[in-house]
């Protein structure tokens, strides 16, 4: 059996998230996996570096699936470019090791979010950019941002219910910039929980509008309570832009 890794560029607008869903055809996941077994004529399982909530994009996701076929790569490709929907591209492809695996190899995800923090919003790109028609004073933004890195609890920044797993992650980077009224934060960490960057942007937001001090976020933190930081942020702002191994 041969380990294919590739990687995917998808619009999420449309779709349920990454992971398939029972009764749901409108996953990511579940279009590649019927493209790839249609292809192969086998029962072709893929692998996910993680979940994508509903509605956001991905421009490096990494993935993986095992298969018998004896197919060139550029056959491959060219296969899923021709059958998959036109919002999903398999950007690159190659044999990998056996063991590598898209989940449990990986180190770190960079997320990236994007404000268009402009009067008017932008036709072309609003389905990828939320549009916010407020004041931001983004060096608040930053100095909550900075609170955040490191290894926390993060609780209070995830719609995960259950109690049984960990919700202690590792944040190494947010770096938040504005060009030309369009701001990205820049989020990179060891792993993220259910809605976590989401919930961390609509957090620093209500610090740029002066609601949150970085000592606020401090108290958040240590609370551990969901309802303590800020609105989650709609999904279309976010997009996968990196992962790495």
């Amino acid at each position: 059996m041969r380990n294919l890794k590739m990687i995917v560029q998808y619009d999420g607008s449309r779709y349920k998230g990454w992971q398939k869903q029972k009764g749901v055809d409108l996953t990511i996941q579940s279009k590649l996996e019927n493209v790839l077994s249609k292809m192969t004529g086998e029962e072709v399982q893929v692998v996910g570096c993680g979940r994508t909530d509903t509605g956001v994009h991905a421009e490096n996701y990494v993935a993986n699936f095992h298969t018998a076929s004896t197919m060139k790569i550029d056959e491959i490709q060219d296969y899923l470019y021709e059958y998959l929907p036109e919002d999903i591209v398999v950007k690159s492809m190659k044999d990998t090791s056996e063991r590598f695996h898209a989940r449990y190899n990986v180190k770190s995800k960079t997320y990236v979010y994007r404000i268009n923090n402009n009067k008017f919003r932008d036709v072309f790109s609003r389905r990828y950019v939320y549009h916010l028609n407020e004041e931001l004073n983004l060096q608040y933004m930053k100095d909550a941002a900075k609170v955040l890195i490191g290894t926390h609890d993060f609780q209070s920044f995830t719609s995960l219910k259950s109690n049984t797993k960990s919700t202690v992650r590792t944040i190494n980077y947010i770096n938040i910039s504005d060009n030309n009224g369009v701001i990205e934060i820049e989020v990179n960490g060891n792993g993220f929980l259910l809605n976590m960057v989401r919930i961390i942007t609509g957090t620093l937001l209500e610090a740029g509008r002066g609601k949150y001090s970085a000592a606020d976020i401090e108290k958040i933190l240590m609370e551990k309570k969901r309802s303590e930081a800020g609105p989650i942020a709609p999904a279309k702002g976010l997009c996968l832009k990196v992962v790495n191994y």
